[in-house]
């Protein structure tokens, strides 16, 4: 088999699974995922057609199967068995106990299909990655089952009801809120909801919920898309600054730890010290202030407004503790 028509079998094997698992597949999506021309995706949906697969085409819609029609038995190859250990590893770091207990009895069942010596091959994998806990958790222990909770009320559209202790809060509040998705960043979960107390769309951080519960009441009201969200909230712009730093060579290591959460651009190696260069996004309070904790083995070349902020700082930390 050429690797022409090998490539092009595999694309129709793959298209035939996304018609059986979605309930609309659109051209355009296909054509983007595979990196070819609709022409070629169309190609490939009339030769399903000629194989016998019921395929239902919706004009301006996308294509969909009949209901009904089944697949063989899905096998899967030993790079696509793998991953499945990967994935249950992050599903016990990332998500909730119950939502992680859930995919454990969905993966059981995918792993069942499996040949012996690929079961073989996870079981033994099983124990050579090791997902560390972070510090912080990413649930309350009040809690446990935030996550599991959340994805039930977005696919459902039932209001969860949550007491959440926002950063700048004393105790926690009573909310009840209509969420429209979830969103990782930075190591955390955020619900993004409309907030019937605040009348407004918030986000909600996983670790600050207090209390979960799913309500039997419908939401409000149709909302926004994560899509249009997203793209109606886009990220908070800083002015930037470049800073160039002296940094010895026996702290360099500590602040490679950390210094990609900064702006970090580039490093240069001298004779016994590194020069490295930020691109700063807030030079009067976070950048300065994470720098002070290498002051005694750093040189701010440049700019001098940050020389000046770190020497205001420290003359405050002076007095107070002086």
């Amino acid at each position: 088999m050429s690797i022409d028509l090998k490539k092009r079998f595999d694309r129709i094997v793959e298209i035939l699974i996304q018609l059986q698992s979605k309930r609309i597949v659109k051209a355009q999506d296909l054509a983007d995922r595979f990196e070819v021309s609709l022409r070629t995706i169309y190609r490939d949906m009339k030769s399903l057609e000629q194989a016998g697969v019921p395929i239902i085409g919706e004009a301006g819609t996308g294509y969909s199967i009949m209901n009904g029609y089944n697949l063989p038995p899905v096998s899967f190859n030993k790079e696509e068995a793998l991953s499945f250990v990967a994935t249950e590893k992050l599903a016990e770091k990332f998500f909730d106990n119950s939502t992680s207990r859930h995919y454990g009895f969905a993966m059981m069942k995918i792993k069942a299909i499996l040949k012996s010596h690929d079961q073989e091959m996870l079981e033994h994998m099983q124990g050579q990655i090791i997902m560390k806990k972070q510090d912080n958790p990413i649930f309350s222990n009040h809690a446990p089952q935030l996550l599991n909770a959340t994805l039930t009320s977005i696919a459902q559209k039932r209001q969860l009801r949550i007491l959440y202790q926002g950063i700048k809060d004393d105790q926690a509040h009573d909310r009840t809120i209509e969420p429209l998705g979830v969103l990782h960043e930075i190591g955390y979960w955020y619900i993004i909801a409309y907030c019937l107390v605040r009348k407004d769309y918030r986000q909600f951080r996983s670790d600050r919920v207090m209390e979960v519960n799913l309500l039997e009441s419908d939401f409000s009201k149709e909302h926004l898309s994560m899509e249009e969200y997203i793209a109606l909230n886009p990220p908070t712009t800083y002015e930037r600054s470049k800073v160039r730093i002296k940094v010895s060579k026996e702290m360099a290591p500590h602040v490679r730890w950390q210094r990609n959460h900064y702006g970090y651009i580039s490093e240069e190696k001298k004779d016994d010290h590194f020069i490295m260069q930020f691109d700063c996004r807030d030079i009067e309070h976070e950048f300065p202030r994470w720098l002070l904790m290498f002051a005694d083995h750093i040189e701010v070349l440049e700019p001098a407004i940050l020389k000046s902020r770190m020497m205001e700082i420290i003359q405050d930390i002076n007095l107070k503790f002086r």
